[in-house]
């Protein structure tokens, strides 16, 4: 059964404590928090280091049965090195405890600089390395470098599928040639409202990944009542397996194939405390 995750991008800010989180509060408490109020987060902090297998397990108990982490890929892969020799590190991403979370892994997010261009074949390449299974991805952390010797994470009780998105920000990228390349790869294009970055809607997997920036100003702007609904009613036709009548699409010729799809939405507006207040009112109107 196909279902809707609404939550936030990250849970430490110091200017939700007081406010979304209640004053006094102790800050080791606060994923416990928040991952009673939403049944998604995005882990940030594996975008910008490698994390530890204790820092995975301590989430994972954290967070109640049925919880589902989305995970932020390795700006290093992505902003770095831009696809270029990614072997080892990715071995190294995947060998750094992210598969502790076991049930709990959700998608992978994978977010490319504005200044990263589309090139075909090195896109590809990547894609084609991407685990779509926990036994892949454990076989893959086995080949992780010396940095991980004797902190590298590779167990897995119990195979399940990986899911992938990614969130691109160069106008290159509005290329009908790389819608191709996530349906082939059954790669997430994730939808991302921000007025600085394009957007599409083109749908390329079997779910849909929905990131909300703030639509007036990156990372500050809040939603209004309007905006909630608006968002509420295209949630509602992805996840019927349908497209909204105004969707903006890069390729508008192929259609994608009508079967219901999970949706992903994560609120990254938080300068200002808005995203826990928006994801709630979305959750609000989407199961009412």
């Amino acid at each position: 059964m196909t279902r809707v995750r609404i939550g936030i991008s990250g849970w430490r800010y110091p200017g939700w404590r007081g406010d979304f989180y209640p004053k006094g509060l102790r800050q080791a408490a606060e994923l416990a928090y928040a991952a009673d109020r939403f049944d998604t987060i995005e882990i940030n902090g594996t975008h910008y280091s490698l994390q530890r297998p204790g820092s995975f397990r301590r989430w994972y108990d954290e967070t109640p049965g049925g919880f589902v982490f989305a995970v932020k890929g390795s700006r290093f892969i992505t902003h770095m090195k831009q696809l270029n020799d990614i072997g080892p590190p990715l071995a190294n991403f995947f060998a750094s405890g992210v598969l502790a979370l076991e049930e709990k892994l959700g998608p992978f997010l994978w977010q490319f600089a504005p200044r990263f261009r589309f090139n075909a074949e090195k896109f590809d390449a990547f894609l084609s390395a991407l685990p779509h299974d926990a036994e892949s991805a454990a076989s893959l952390a086995h080949h992780h470098d010396a940095r991980l010797n004797g902190r590298a994470f590779m167990t897995i009780n119990k195979n399940h599928r990986l899911r992938h998105a990614v969130e691109v920000r160069h106008e290159s990228f509005l290329d009908a040639g790389f819608v191709a390349q996530l349906r082939r790869h059954k790669v997430a294009l994730v939808f991302a409202d921000t007025v600085d970055f394009p957007y599409a809607e083109d749908v390329t997997a079997d779910f849909t990944y929905l990131r909300l920036h703030g639509a007036e100003k990156l990372y500050a702007s809040g939603y209004s009542d309007d905006a909630l609904d608006h968002w509420a009613a295209r949630i509602r036709s992805w996840r019927a397996g349908t497209q909204p009548d105004d969707a903006k699409l890069i390729d508008p010729a192929t259609k994608p194939s009508r079967h219901s799809r999970d949706v992903y939405v994560y609120f990254d507006n938080d300068a200002k405390v808005h995203a826990p207040y928006n994801a709630q009112g979305l959750r609000q109107r989407v199961t009412r």
